[in-house]
């Protein structure tokens, strides 16, 4: 019998006014051609729409690559479609009661080489509130040490950044992006992976020169029975 493959959406919507990360500016999604001015190019009966979107580049569900910390490193353009999609990967839940600080013990001794570890904190419920801004779980350095020293090829999560916002070394992301480790941050919706079932995530931005951070489509492919 033939498994059904089950596609979870693990991304956020980019919107006009949305605001991803204090202090950066919200994207303006408009029309550059509206379906009306378009009746006028085209044949009668015939529209189309062309949009126009100006955005800074962490914007909603985004990949980290590491030219995003290193002047020298990998950008987008740069990029394997090996390190971005049809990765093995494994959730790991880290509770509310857990609090901030998620350590190098939530990942101590796991099997995560070549695969996508995605860290599950349920801080994306916060997600288009002031709360969300404010007192977000991250990882350690020293997780991010076992990560790299065990690995893994990307880590994901659902808070507002990977680092300690009040620590200005980034420390994770210098670690990670440093050993050429991908990161994504602000994911949602991973309450909806079942647990102790083969996942393949992807997460593939737009080719981009120059270039170390873009949005995502990141999704789980989880085997049916």
């Amino acid at each position: 019998m033939n498994s059904i493959l089950q596609l979870i959406d693990l991304s956020h919507t980019v919107e006009d006014g949305l605001i991803t990360y204090k202090g950066l500016p919200a994207p303006i999604i408009c029309d550059y051609l509206s379906r009306e001015a378009s009746r006028k190019v085209y044949a009668e009966g015939t529209e189309f729409n062309i949009g126009k979107i100006e955005m800074v580049s962490n914007t909603g569900t985004y990949l980290d690559s590491p030219f995003h910390r290193f002047a020298d490193g990998k950008d987008l353009s740069d990029l394997a479609l090996e390190q971005l999609a049809h990765l093995d990967a494994l959730l790991i839940h880290v509770p509310q009661s857990n609090g901030r600080i998620i350590d190098e013990s939530w990942f101590t001794g796991l099997d995560v080489r070549g695969k996508a570890v995605l860290v599950h904190t349920g801080w994306a419920r916060h997600w288009k509130t002031d709360q969300y801004f404010e007192g977000h779980p991250y990882l350690t350095e020293a997780a991010a040490q076992t990560l790299k020293a065990a690995g893994a090829v990307l880590v994901g999560i659902d808070t507002y950044n990977i680092d300690d916002t009040n620590d200005g070394r980034r420390p994770v992301h210098t670690v990670l992006l440093g050993a050429d480790i991908l990161i994504v941050e602000h994911m949602c919706n991973m309450e909806a992976i079942p647990d102790g079932r083969p996942l393949r995530f992807y997460a593939v931005p737009v080719k981009v020169k120059a270039f170390g951070t873009f949005p995502v489509r990141a999704f789980v492919a989880v085997d049916g029975l």
